[in-house]
């Protein structure tokens, strides 16, 4: 797939590029997308999550009446779970969300988030990009000049650019990564691509394998 290559002002350069057809040319894979998309999201979970049982909580053992004469129920503790301020029961424990997923997984889930972008005619790319100083408005003259600016985008740098990355914190639709950072979740999360010349290059030696 052949796509123009535009500057900073959103201008064509004159030059193409051929997306690599194995990197967004394959046949995408939904239960691969599925997977990774599903491993991401548990590795944001803390899983610091606790309740109290009864035998955690901090009370008297005190059997609270008598067992039979009094017409109520047989309540040994005020520590059990049917009173207010009981242990839970079966309550969260902390854990660790996350499992494991086979590298080549990993890739054809990327690849087949990529191949929807290129299918969907949602990859533009640029020249390259750098920004003299750290400006927010810099990296909104882009985005109005890609006429994107209310659209979701994820821009894709071939290294880490500092300048670039700051710029774009403030803005809620905007995210920047490295391509060698990039996962199937903000691929699919962004409704635009943003890529550069030199990204290109880098996804293809790191998926085309």
């Amino acid at each position: 797939m052949e796509v123009n290559v535009l500057n900073l002002s959103g201008k064509e350069t004159g030059a193409k590029v051929q997306l690599p057809e194995s990197v967004f040319g394959v046949q995408p894979n939904d239960h691969a997308i599925y997977l990774d998309v599903k491993q991401y999201l548990a590795n944001q979970r803390q899983g610091t999550h606790k309740s109290k049982q009864r035998n955690e909580i901090a009370g008297s053992t005190r059997k609270l009446h008598k067992q039979k004469g009094t017409g109520g129920a047989r309540a040994g503790s005020i520590k059990s779970p049917l009173f207010n301020g009981g242990g839970r029961v079966f309550g969260p424990q902390p854990r660790d969300y996350s499992f494991k997923l086979n590298k080549k997984l990993k890739q054809l889930a990327r690849k087949s988030a990529l191949s929807y972008k290129a299918q969907e005619n949602n990859v533009i790319v640029l020249d390259e990009i750098n920004f003299d100083a750290i400006k927010t408005k810099n990296y909104v003259a882009l985005v109005n000049a890609l006429n994107v600016a209310d659209e979701k985008t994820l821009l894709v740098l071939p290294a880490y650019n500092n300048n670039v990355y700051l710029s774009s914190r403030n803005l809620k639709k905007a995210k920047v990564v490295v391509a060698s950072d990039l996962n199937t979740y903000d691929v699919l999360n962004a409704t635009k691509l943003l890529l550069t010349t030199d990204s290109v290059k880098t996804l293809e030696e790191a998926l085309a394998k």
